[in-house]
């Protein structure tokens, strides 16, 4: 179901702007606006979970090796 959004305060310059973008693909200015901010919830979404994973590989990585595991592991490698 879809939820009606207002934006007050919008510079005229956007707005135009906007206009001119949406007119340029044959769209409306509302159709336009719909589709950027729903392109824009989904970059949001992507960026979050990629944040998500970021910090759970780094707690996974800080997690289970030391200096000192890194140190030997070094030595073992130069031994071989």
């Amino acid at each position: 179901m879809s939820k009606v959004i207002q934006v007050r305060d919008v510079p005229n310059e956007v707005r135009d702007a906007l206009a001119e973008a949406a007119e340029a693909e044959g769209m409306s200015l509302a159709g336009y606006v719909r589709r950027e901010l729903e392109h824009l919830a989904r970059r949001a979404q992507g960026v979050r979970a990629n944040a998500a994973l970021v910090r759970q590989t780094q707690d996974q990585v800080r997690g289970g090796v030391d200096r000192d595991a890194i140190l030997a592991a070094l030595h073992d490698g130069r031994d071989a």
